[in-house]
């Protein structure tokens, strides 16, 4: 199995989380959760520090025998390397969002704001949503949801927030030196 490295790569920490989370909102313990994101980076060869690089590895390098990614990612290896490999959807996951803010200190020290602030709106607008549905994205937009209904496969989601109270928390509990990634990989 291919996955980036969790302590590196916000695609590693969405899996990671992902994993953990399922088994949580399924009922299970955290004893159970640990017991299954360990079982499934036990079985990682290389912990690429990004989500490009563990692609690369795992389709033109051929290590592993899955690569655990973005559901928009698929569409970049198909366009790339064709329809070759069989894609897998989980039931449940947990909503992978894009970060984007405007950051004051940096947009007054550019004389920018007025820019920065048009294009995080325009994220958000029906024509930057439908941007991001043509790429396979998954986005706010119900309408624009719809219409794109056929690239997104049904799964149930849940967040970061919901099950972990927020990514300050995730961060510093599973992913900070000595947290619980630590753990369960040096134990590999």
């Amino acid at each position: 199995m291919v996955i980036p490295n969790p302590k590196t790569a916000g695609n590693g920490r969405y899996t990671y989380l992902a994993a953990w989370g399922s088994v949580v909102k399924n009922g299970g313990s955290e004893a159970q959760a640990r017991d299954l994101v360990g079982r499934i980076f036990k079985n990682v060869p290389i912990l690429d520090a990004g989500g490009r690089a563990a692609t690369t590895t795992f389709t033109q390098r051929q290590i592993g025998d899955a690569l655990v990614t973005f559901e928009n990612e698929v569409q970049m290896v198909r366009a790339e390397f064709g329809d070759n490999f069989e894609v897998v959807y989980p039931s449940q996951s947990i909503l992978a969002e894009s970060p984007v803010a405007v950051v004051d200190k940096v947009v007054d020290k550019r004389g920018n704001r007025k820019q920065a602030t048009a294009y995080l709106n325009f994220l958000y607008s029906e024509a930057g949503q439908e941007i991001g549905a043509k790429h396979y994205l998954r986005v706010r937009s119900p309408a624009v949801s719809k219409k794109y209904a056929a690239n997104y496969k049904p799964i149930k989601l849940f967040t970061v927030d919901e099950v972990f109270g927020g990514w300050r928390a995730a961060q510093k509990r599973h992913f900070d030196d000595g947290g619980e990634f630590d753990k369960i990989y040096s134990s590999k």
